[in-house]
């Protein structure tokens, strides 16, 4: 049902973080919550997943839609539900476990809390063919995006610019990291670097 929200964080705990939107308050399980940063005045976009059952609904918040996908992966994989998939993405390194399934190496895959040989294995079996075709795609992207108030007045409007000129979000997000990077500029420079990138 829910693709992403976007609100103000206001609030995070060890297993999950609260998103204001709009006046009303989320609550979303998320695999590492102190990687958001709590401002009650920037707006900030979260992937969401929502999970039902019989007693319960539950939503689970991921900082970008490479590791919402990964998630939902994980969480195809029979002995892995969300609470495993979630344990596993605690792990920083994505981009290690990604390799490992890609590379039939079980052996990493059971440093994870509660995942054995058996379903180390069953995750190399379900995975293995559609993480190639992940990596195959393009870098994933696991960062928390910026907020707002980390732009410039003139690289938020070179970015807007970008999305008004029929760009992909993605390639915008790609876009925002390399130019944050730089000295500030105007508009129309960070518009022209920009262009440039995503040629």
């Amino acid at each position: 049902m829910f693709e992403y929200l976007t609100g103000a964080i206001v609030d995070t705990a060890p297993t999950y973080i609260v998103i204001d939107v709009n006046g009303v308050g989320y609550r979303l399980a998320c695999a590492n919550p102190f990687r958001w940063q709590v401002n009650p005045s920037d707006k900030i976009k979260v992937y969401v997943y929502q999970a039902v059952r019989e007693d319960a609904i539950t939503l689970y918040g991921f900082v970008s839609a490479e590791e919402k996908q990964l998630f939902m992966q994980l969480i195809n994989v029979s002995g892995i539900g969300p609470k495993s998939a979630l344990a596993i993405l605690a792990n920083p390194d994505h981009q290690g476990l990604i390799d490992a399934i890609a590379n039939d190496n079980v052996g990493y895959l059971t440093k994870f809390p509660g995942i054995g040989k058996k379903t180390a294995g069953q995750i190399v079996l379900d995975l293995h063919d559609k993480i190639d075709q992940l990596r195959a795609n393009e870098p994933l992207d696991f960062n928390v995006p910026a907020s707002d108030s980390e732009m410039t007045t003139e690289l938020r409007d070179a970015l807007a610019a970008l999305t008004a000129l029929g760009y992909p979000e993605r390639s915008v997000k790609k876009v925002q990291k390399a130019l944050s990077k730089e000295p500030t500029m105007s508009t129309d420079d960070y518009l022209r670097q920009g262009l440039r990138l995503l040629s």
